[in-house]
């Protein structure tokens, strides 16, 4: 393995024939084992672990993963050096990450829009009450500019320049203030180089399918709210939070469709692995919310 995260994503689509760039992990789910085990290794070996001293891992997963998929993880983190490999749902992990008073008898409501998945969790009592998770995220986003590019003006796009369109002029909500971006590519029909102009609202057209996607699981979540924590909702508001959070008026969008208060947390990146710290610094007082746990959040 040469290069793994941020060193990993400036090589797409510049390597050589003998380098290939892999995602282990897509929708949520290993694609491959063997390089996500090998991921795994590297990680820990980067914060000093070594076979004398087999650490105790929290991984959080998407909450729509399967009993399979579920055994995948742990057993890579297993294999990878891990003494013990436990899980937590993202939306939970999240909540916990964002400070958010998921012990109380109120209403926490948070959306998680990752890469591969968008999850929108209920908590209560340290509970999840209602759960609602597409696989559908970020990297959907990237694959419909990337296809309204190649369909609407015969251009080819790498995923990393879909991306940068995206944090450029994406939109999920119209807004007074946008430039248009200068897309490069390479025409399909002559094989030339070529570049087009794209204005905010053509890209905010491109995207509406996932967007919608997601704004529609988090109205199935709201759906399931009883009344009591419903109520809840509209004081204590939604918390989003997620890379595919940070995407220019998604917290607009989603408040407009809701119509409930939506709020962008403080660090929406950080708040699944913050979550994940926490739970392992109190990691006998938080047990219960691990998803292997026998007495089962859901309630």
């Amino acid at each position: 393995m040469l290069a793994m995260g941020d060193e990993a994503w400036q090589m797409i689509g510049r390597t050589p024939s003998y380098i290939v760039a892999v995602r282990p992990l897509r929708k949520g789910a290993i694609t491959d084992f063997d390089v996500t085990q090998r991921m795994i290794r590297l990680l820990l070996r980067r914060v000093g672990v070594s076979r004398f001293n087999r650490p105790r891992v929290v991984i959080c997963v998407p909450s729509a993963i399967t009993a399979v998929e579920r055994r995948a993880v742990t057993e890579a983190a297993k294999r990878a050096g891990a003494a013990d490999a436990r899980l937590i749902e993202q939306p939970v992990a999240a909540a916990i990450g964002a400070d958010m008073p998921i012990n109380e008898p109120i209403g926490n409501m948070v959306i998680d829009i990752g890469g591969g998945t968008t999850e929108t969790a209920l908590i209560s009592l340290g509970g999840v009450v209602a759960l609602e998770a597409v696989r559908v995220g970020s990297f959907d986003i990237d694959n419909a500019i990337q296809s309204f590019v190649r369909r609407e003006y015969g251009i080819a796009v790498g995923e990393r320049t879909a991306e940068d369109i995206k944090i450029a002029i994406g939109s999920a909500h119209p807004s007074a203030d946008g430039n248009n971006a200068e897309v490069r590519g390479r025409e399909l029909m002559s094989g030339l180089p070529k570049t087009i102009v794209l204005s905010p609202e053509t890209v905010r057209m491109a995207i509406e399918e996932p967007i919608s996607a997601m704004v529609d699981s988090v109205l199935s979540c709201l759906a399931q709210a009883p009344p009591e924590l419903a109520q809840d909702l509209i004081v204590q508001g939604i918390h989003l939070v997620g890379g595919g959070g940070m995407l220019r008026g998604m917290d607009l969008r989603l408040s407009e469709a809701s119509e409930v208060p939506v709020r962008l947390v403080n660090a929406p990146l950080e708040s699944v692995v913050l979550g994940a710290g926490k739970v392992i610094e109190h990691f006998e007082s938080l047990q219960a919310m691990f998803m292997d746990n026998p007495a089962t959040r859901r309630r």
